[in-house]
C-alpha cells in the first residue's frame, strides 16, 4: 500500500534537508581543511554529495520515490508517475527541506542561520552547464527507471559526482538546491541574482530529457525508484 501523501511529503522534506546539509556542510568542512586548495575542496564536496545521494535515495525511495528535486517531481507528474494534485506538497516539502538543510549546516558550523551568498555564478557558459547537468540527470533517472530501477540510487550518485567536474557550474541541477544555496555565503553558495537563470535552465533541461525519453523509452514512467 502506498504511503499517505503526508508521509511522502515528510520523506521529501527530510531527504532534501540531509542533501543540503551535506552539500553545504561538506563544502564548509572542505574549505576549512583544504588550506586554499580549491580542487581538493571541490573533490571532498563532490564525494560527500554523491555518497549521500545514494544513501538518501535508498532510504527514502521506497516511501516517496526520493525525488528531492522539483524538476524530477514535475517530470514524474507529466509522465503519470505522481498525480498533479500531489505535486505542490512534494515541491513545497523539497524547498522547505532545502532551506532547513542550509540552516542545519550553518548551525553545525556555528554560522549565521542564513546569509546571502556573494559567489558569482553567471554567464552563458554557466547557464548552458545547468541545462546540460539537468538534462543528464533526468536522462539517467528515466533510463534506469525503465530498464534497471534498482540501479537508480547508484547511477544518480555517480552522475552527480561526475557532473560536479564536467560542468562549469558544478551541476546544481535542482531548483530547490539552487535557491537554498543562495542563502549560504560559503563554498557551495550562489549569488541570489544568479538563481533565476539557473532555474530556467534546469526546467528546460528536465523538459528536454523527459521529451527525449518519451520517444526513446515510451514505457518509462515514474522517476527515481517508484
Amino acid at each position: 500500500m502506498r504511503p499517505s501523501l503526508l508521509r511522502r511529503a515528510v520523506a521529501e522534506f527530510v531527504g532534501t534537508l540531509f542533501l543540503l546539509a551535506t552539500v553545504v556542510g561538506s563544502g564548509i568542512m572542505a574549505e576549512k581543511l583544504a588550506a586554499g586548495n580549491g580542487a581538493l575542496a571541490l573533490l571532498a564536496n563532490t564525494i560527500a554529495t554523491g555518497a549521500v545521494l545514494v544513501a538518501l535515495i535508498l532510504t527514502f525511495g521506497p516511501i516517496s520515490g526520493a525525488h528531492l528535486n522539483p524538476v524530477v517531481t514535475l517530470a514524474d507528474a507529466w509522465q503519470g508517475g505522481i498525480a498533479w494534485r500531489e505535486t505542490p506538497a512534494y515541491v513545497a516539502a523539497q524547498f522547505a527541506g532545502a532551506f532547513a538543510g542550509v540552516a542545519t549546516a550553518h548551525l553545525m558550523f556555528g554560522l549565521t542561520l542564513f546569509t546571502a551568498s556573494t559567489h558569482v555564478r553567471s554567464g552563458h557558459a554557466q547557464i548552458f552547464s545547468e541545462f546540460i547537468a539537468t538534462f543528464g540527470l533526468l536522462s539517467v533517472i528515466w533510463g534506469c527507471a525503465r530498464h534497471r530501477p534498482t540501479g537508480v540510487p547508484f547511477a544518480v550518485g555517480a552522475y552527480i559526482t561526475a557532473a560536479y567536474w564536467f560542468t562549469a557550474s558544478t551541476s546544481f541541477a535542482n531548483p530547490a538546491v539552487t535557491l537554498a544555496r543562495s542563502a549560504s555565503n560559503t563554498f557551495a553558495g550562489i549569488r541570489p541574482a544568479d538563481t533565476a537563470e539557473f532555474v530556467i535552465a534546469q526546467l528546460a533541461g528536465a523538459f528536454a530529457a523527459t521529451l527525449l525519453f518519451r520517444w526513446l523509452a515510451p514505457a518509462a514512467r515514474a522517476a527515481a525508484v517508484d
